[in-house]
C-alpha cells in the first residue's frame, strides 16, 4: 500500500519515533511545571492575595480547571479539521504565555490587587477585568495545547508497524512521566518561591519555563510526522445521523456485505484504515444503505460502513467518558481542600517549613517512581501472559484507578478526622505527613487512569478524530472539576437546612469549622457506586476491529485488542466478560474490500505526511 511505502520513506528520513516525541516531552514537562504549580497554589493565592473565602477560592480553582480541560475539545477539533496539531499548539501557546504575563503583572503591583472587604469576593472594576481576563486566557491557551499535543506525539508512532504499535503504549507512559517530573519541580521550587518570597516571581518562572518549552517544540519540527487535517469530524457524525433518519423506513439487508462500500480503487483511504462492521447500534447501519443502485452515491444520501462505524465508536465511548467523571471530582479535592488542610498542619521538616501547595509533591514522587517500574517490569511480564501490546487493556488500567480513588477518598476522610481532633485536643496541628496516605494512593490511581484513557481514546478513535478523541480524557477532567463546584454548592445548601448549627459542611471561613471529612466520605460512596457502573460499561464495550497484521515474533496485533486466535476479546475487561459469540471472532477474520464515497478522511493517514510537512 502507498501508506506503507510512505511510512518507510519517513523512517529513512529520520522522522517520527522517540526522537521526535522527545521534543513533545520537553514542552509537556516545562509547561506543566508552571501550570501545576499555579493550580495548586491558586487556592491560597485567591484567599491570601485576592481575599476570597475558602469555598469561593476552591470553586474558582475548580471552575478554572474545568474550563481549561473543556476547551481542550476546541483545540482537538481545530487540529483535526483546519490546521495541523503542531500549528495548533503554537497558536494556543500564545494565549497561554499572554495569560502568565498578565498574572505576573497583577501580582507585582499592589494597585492591581483588591483590598479586604469581608465578602465572598472583593474583586471589582479594572482589577476584576484583569483578573478574569488572565484566567480566561489560561483556560483558552492551556486547554487548546492539551487538545493537540498528546496526539501530536502519538502521531510519531505508526500503529501498523508492530514495533511502533508497542512503542505507542510506552510513549503515553513517558508522557505522564514527563508531566510528573515537571510538576514535581513546579510544586517544590516554584511554589516555594511564590509562597515564601512573593507571588509574582513564581508566575514569572512559570512564564519563562513555558516559553522555553515552546521553543523546544519548534526546534523539533524537522523530525515530526505531521498529519494533514481532514473533513470535519462533527460533519461526518451529523451526516450519518441525518442519513440514518432519512432511511429509517428501509429494511436492514440480509448481510452486512450489502451495505455501501465501493471498490478499493475508488477509495481515498487505504484498506488498513477501514473499520469492520459491528452489530451494535444497527439503527445507524441504515445510513449505509444505498436506496437505488443506479443512483450515484452522494455525501448526504449514503455513508460508507467505515463512516457509520466511526459514529458507533464515538457512541460506545460515551459511557466510558461518563464513568470517569467522579474520579476527577475526587482529584479536584486534592488540589483545593487538601492544600488548605496542609496549610493548617505542621509542615516542618527539621528547620525547613514545607509550603502548603507543595504537599501534592507526594503523589508526584510516587508516580515518578512507579512509571518506570510499570513500564520496564510489569508490562513485559504481563505481555507474556496476555499477548497484549500494553500488558493489560486500557480499560483494565482505568478500572484499577477507579478502585484506588475510592480508597483514597475513604482514607482522606479519616485523615481529616485525625487532623481536626488532634488540633482541638492538643492545641497543636498534626504533621503534614498524614496527607501522604490520600495523596499517595490517588497518585497511583491517576497513573493508571490518565495513561489508560489517553491511550484508549487515541487508539480507538477514527484516524481523522484522534485529537478530538484524545481530548475526551481532558473532557472527563473538566466535568469532574465542574461537578466538584456543583457538589460544594449543593452540599452547603442542603446541610444549612438540615444541621442544628444551620451551617453548611463547607461553609466556614476556617477549616476547623467545616465537616470536610463528611464530604470526603460522600465522594467515596459515590466513587464506589460509579465503579460498579463502570464495570458494566467496560464489559459491554467492544474494541474497534481493523485489519490485522502479523509481527515477526508471532504475536498478532490489531488496533487495540489481543489478536491471538481464540483470545480476541469483545470486552474491554475480559476478566469480567469473555467473548462467547464465535460470529464476532469470525467477522474479525474477514477481509472486506472497502472504500469511501467521498465523505472519507482525506489526508489524515501516513500517506499524506510528506505533503503536510511540505505545507507546514
Amino acid at each position: 500500500m502507498k501508506s506503507d511505502q510512505d511510512s518507510s520513506n519517513m523512517k529513512g528520513k529520520g522522522k517520527g519515533g522517540f526522537r521526535a516525541a522527545s521534543f513533545v516531552y520537553a514542552l509537556v514537562s516545562l509547561e506543566n511545571m508552571g501550570f501545576v504549580a499555579n493550580m495548586v497554589s491558586f487556592v491560597l493565592y485567591f484567599q491570601l492575595q485576592m481575599y476570597f473565602k475558602v469555598s469561593a477560592a476552591a470553586n474558582t480553582v475548580t471552575n478554572l480547571m474545568g474550563s481549561t480541560y473543556l476547551l481542550s475539545i476546541f483545540g482537538g477539533f481545530i487540529s483535526d479539521t483546519y490546521i495541523n496539531r503542531f500549528k495548533t499548539c503554537l497558536i494556543f501557546g500564545v494565549f497561554e504565555l499572554a495569560a502568565l504575563l498578565l498574572m505576573t503583572v497583577q501580582a507585582r503591583y499592589k494597585d492591581l490587587q483588591p483590598s479586604p472587604c469581608g465578602k465572598s469576593s472583593c474583586l471589582a472594576g479594572r482589577i476584576a477585568v484583569m483578573f478574569y481576563a488572565s484566567l480566561s486566557l489560561v483556560a483558552m491557551g492551556t486547554g487548546g495545547v492539551r487538545g493537540a499535543l498528546p496526539a501530536l506525539g502519538a502521531d510519531q508512532f505508526n500503529q501498523k508497524d508492530p514495533k511502533e504499535s508497542k512503542a505507542l503504549a510506552t510513549y503515553f507512559n513517558f508522557l505522564l512521566l514527563s508531566s510528573t517530573l515537571g510538576a514535581t519541580i513546579g510544586v517544590t521550587i516554584i511554589v516555594w518561591v511564590a509562597t515564601n518570597r512573593h507571588w509574582w516571581p513564581g508566575f514569572l518562572i512559570s512564564l519563562l519555563a513555558t516559553l522555553v518549552g515552546f521553543i523546544f517544540l519548534v526546534l523539533g519540527k524537522p523530525f515530526y510526522r505531521l498529519q494533514l487535517p481532514g473533513d470535519s469530524p462533527l460533519l461526518r457524525v451529523i451526516q450519518v445521523i441525518v442519513v440514518a433518519i432519512k432511511n429509517r423506513s428501509l429494511q436492514h439487508p440480509s448481510s452486512p456485505e450489502e451495505l455501501y462500500e465501493p471498490e478499493d480503487k475508488e477509495s481515498s483511504i487505504s484498506t488498513d484504515q477501514k473499520i469492520q462492521h459491528t452489530e451494535q447500534f444497527r439503527c445507524l447501519d441504515k445510513a449505509a444503505i444505498l436506496r437505488d443502485s443506479n443512483t450515484k452515491p452522494a455525501p448526504w444520501t449514503v455513508c460508507t460502513v467505515t463512516q457509520v462505524e466511526e459514529v458507533k465508536v464515538l457512541t460506545r465511548m460515551l459511557p466510558i467518558i461518563a464513568s470517569t467523571i467522579i474520579l476527577n471530582t475526587c482529584m479536584a479535592q486534592l488540589q483545593t481542600f487538601s492544600v488548605t488542610q496542609g496549610y493548617y498542619m505542621n509542615r516542618l521538616l527539621g528547620s525547613f517549613e514545607v509550603p502548603a501547595p507543595s504537599v501534592p509533591v507526594i503523589p508526584l514522587v510516587f508516580i515518578s517512581i512507579l512509571i518506570p517500574i510499570y513500564e520496564f517490569f510489569f508490562v513485559p511480564f504481563a505481555r507474556k501472559i496476555t499477548n497484549h501490546p500494553s500488558g493489560v487493556t486500557q480499560l483494565q488500567r482505568v478500572g484499577v484507578g477507579l478502585v484506588l480513588s475510592v480508597v483514597s477518598m475513604t482514607v482522606a476522610g479519616f485523615v481529616e478526622v485525625k487532623r481536626k481532633n488532634h488540633d482541638l485536643t492538643y492545641g497543636k496541628p498534626v504533621h503534614v505527613v498524614w496527607l501522604s496516605f490520600q495523596y499517595g494512593i490517588f497518585g497511583i490511581a491517576d497513573m493508571f487512569t490518565l495513561v489508560g484513557l489517553l491511550e484508549f481514546f487515541y487508539k480507538e478513535a477514527p484516524v481523522g478524530m484522534r485529537s478530538l478523541s484524545t481530548s475526551f480524557t481532558w473532557l472527563t477532567q473538566s466535568f469532574g472539576y465542574f461537578l466538584s463546584s456543583i457538589f460544594v454548592d449543593i452540599i452547603n445548601s442542603v446541610t444549612r437546612r438540615t444541621t442544628h448549627s444551620k451551617r453548611g459542611w463547607l461553609d466556614g471561613k476556617l477549616l476547623d469549622e467545616n465537616h470536610l471529612d463528611y464530604f470526603f466520605w460522600f465522594l467515596a460512596i459515590l466513587s464506589l457506586l460509579n465503579f460498579f457502573n463502570y464495570l458494566y460499561w467496560a464489559s459491554w464495550y467492544k474494541y474497534k476491529q481493523e485489519n490485522v497484521s502479523s509481527s515477526a515474533d508471532g504475536i498478532c496485533w490489531s488496533t487495540n485488542a489481543m489478536c491471538a486466535p481464540q483470545s480476541l476479546s469483545a470486552s474491554g475487561v475480559p476478566l469480567f466478560k469473555e467473548p462467547d459469540d464465535q460470529a464476532d471472532q469470525n467477522e474479525a477474520k474477514k477481509t472486506r474490500t472497502t472504500a469511501t464515497n467521498g465523505n472519507g478522511i482525506v489526508g489524515n493517514d501516513e500517506k499524506s505526511t510528506e505533503e503536510a510537512n511540505g505545507k507546514s
